[in-house]
This record gives C-alpha cells, structure tokens and sequence, in this order.
C-alpha cells in the first residue's frame, strides 16, 4: 500500500514538473511572451554577432550593442556568440550560415554585407542590422515606409549629406573639382556618394568617383585622385574605413585634405567629419533587440532608427600639417 501511495506522489509530482516546465521560458530561446507583450521573466537568450570588419567606427558599435543588452538582461540572461568576417563576403555567409544553424536568437548584422547576407539566410530570426547607411538600398525595397516589412529593423550611420556637403565648401571655399573615394563592392557607399555629388551641384563644383574593388586597389586609385581634384570625400565607407592609413599616405603628401563620412575615417586620414556615435547606434540596436526578444515586438513593423546627433569634428593633426584654419565650432578628435 505504501509502494503504491508512494507511486501514485511521483506521478504527481512528475506532472507539476512538467507542467512548470511547459510555462517557463526555454534555456536556448529566452524569455517567453504573453499575448501583447508583456514581459515574462527568465531564459536567456543566445545572440549571433557578425560584425564585417574590424574598425574603430564598428568596433564602437557592437560595443553598444553588447552592453545595452547586458545592461537590460544582466550577465547570464544573454550570450553572444561575436565573429568577425575580417572584410571577406564568403567569411561573412559562412558566419551567418553556422548562426541559422545554431538557431540563435537574434542575429546583429554590423555593416551592410553581414544584414544582406543574413537576410538571405533567414526569413525566421530575427535580424537587427546597425552602421547600416541605408537599408532600402542594401535590402532593394523600393516602396519604402520606414520599416522593412520582414524580419529585419535597426539602426543607420546616415549622417546629413547636405550638411556634409556644406562642411566641405565651409573648410575649403577653393576647391572647384572634389574626388569621391569609395568601394565598389559597397552600395550603401554609393548611394552616398550619389547624394554628395547632388548636394555640390547647385555650387557649380565638379566631382569625379573613384572606386576601388578592394584594399588591394586603394593605393593606386587615391594616387591617381589626388593628380586631378582639390579635395576628397570619403562616405561611410568599410573598406576605407579599414585602409585609411594607404589614403593618408598618399593624400596628405600631396597636400589633398580629405572630407569624411565618419570619425574613425577623419582620425585615420581626414581633416573633418560631421561625425554620429557609432556607440550610440550600436546602444540603440541592443534596445531594439531586448523589445523583439523580450517584449514580443513585431520586428517587422519597427522603423529603422538614426542617430540621435551629429557632431563636427576635425583632425588636428592632419589639419596642421595641411595648415588649414578650422572655425571654433569644430570639435578635435581625441586619438588615444
């Protein structure tokens, strides 16, 4: 009678189990939502983080990324799984693949080559891109709303062309033809230097692009630049971003001062930069992350982000060397 009672107390006791078990969150897939959203405690999460290349401006944001989830999930609620595709798309789709395999949570895109990769790779995780210009371009959208309409949101390092352009005629008055620096293999780059060469029109100042394919090709491209323009402006560009002691070394010699998209970009080569908070915009895209992982949002729905200020800044250095004269409103860049 007492082995039977006894018997009768697990089974019981084996259902709670279960039924708990049923109601908690899964170890691998975080923290459970109830219908609207309402946060449910417990789980943590598994993030998969491809960041394209390794640069002070990305490097920035994965930073913020990282912390804000920390922050809103503590130590052990999330764990990244961080890679670096080192600047290589077959690295890059190789990341991205092993993450879908893994079934992570959520993959952060950092740069536009790991969002499309991603993208392709999976219509069910959800995907936050960040240091991403413009994700209508990357993701060829054309009846674009604010929101991608599928797995995908984030946050962009669009700074205002315009007032990028305007920087430019500010600092250097003479300068009548302007080179635009970027990669080809890059079309959020592009897509700005089709802004900034609209933006100059109306000064009646010529520009010429000049692209190259990849790192090996920046020597020889900068060097035929710097012979036929006053001035360069480089977007947001990775690649260049990556290489920009080549475009100094060649640029500042021949006394040719360099406009930039970014900070890391004007500290490597520049003289100025109407710059955003790559930290920032990496900051933003963990909180994006925490609302579709923790608080059930529609990822699909959610706009894409921008920065919330920009700021000019100027390389003091390079600016000294070049003897040119920066107005009292420019920030210097501190170099570590």
């Amino acid at each position: 009678m007492k082995k039977k009672l006894l018997s009768v107390m697990m089974a019981a006791a084996l259902v709670l189990s279960l039924a708990a078990c049923g109601n908690s969150s899964d170890s691998e897939g975080g923290a459970k939502t109830e219908e609207g959203g309402e946060e449910v405690s417990g789980g943590s999460y598994t993030i998969g983080i491809c960041q394209l290349v390794q640069h002070d401006a990305l490097d920035a944001a994965t930073k913020g990324f990282k912390d804000a989830l920390t922050e809103l999930c503590g130590e052990d609620g999330v764990t990244f799984d961080e890679q670096n595709a080192q600047g290589e798309h077959n690295m890059c789709a190789t990341i991205i693949n092993q993450f879908v395999s893994d079934d992570v949570d959520l993959i952060l895109a950092n740069a536009t080559d790991p969002l499309t990769t991603a993208a392709t790779a999976t219509a069910d995780i959800p995907i936050i891109g960040t240091s991403v210009t413009d994700f209508a371009t990357a993701l060829q959208i054309e009846d674009w709303t604010g929101a991608t309409g599928i797995n995908v949101s984030g946050t962009s390092d669009l700074a205002p062309i315009d007032e990028q352009a305007a920087m430019l005629k500010e600092l250097l008055p003479e300068a009548k033809t302007v080179g635009i620096l970027y990669c080809s293999a890059e079309p959020n780059s592009k897509y700005q230097a089709e802004l900034f060469e609209e933006a100059l029109k109306a000064d009646d100042i010529e520009c010429k692009e000049y692209t190259a394919a990849d790192s090996n090709e920046i020597q020889s491209v900068v060097t035929s630049a710097v012979s036929e323009v006053d001035a360069i402006y480089i977007p947001t560009d990775n690649t260049m971003a990556a290489n920009t002691e080549i475009v100094k070394n060649v640029c500042v010699p021949a006394e040719i001062p360099v406009i930039a998209g970014e900070q890391g970009i004007c500290t490597g080569c520049g003289v100025a930069t109407l710059s955003i908070s790559y930290y920032d915009i990496g900051y933003k895209a963990g909180e994006m992350a925490y609302e579709v992982l923790a608080k059930g949002a529609d990822i699909s729905t959610m706009d894409i982000e921008f920065a919330p200020q920009v700021t000019k800044m100027y390389n003091k250095e390079i600016c000294e060397e070049l003897k040119l004269t920066v107005p009292e409103d420019y920030e210097a860049i501190e170099v570590e």
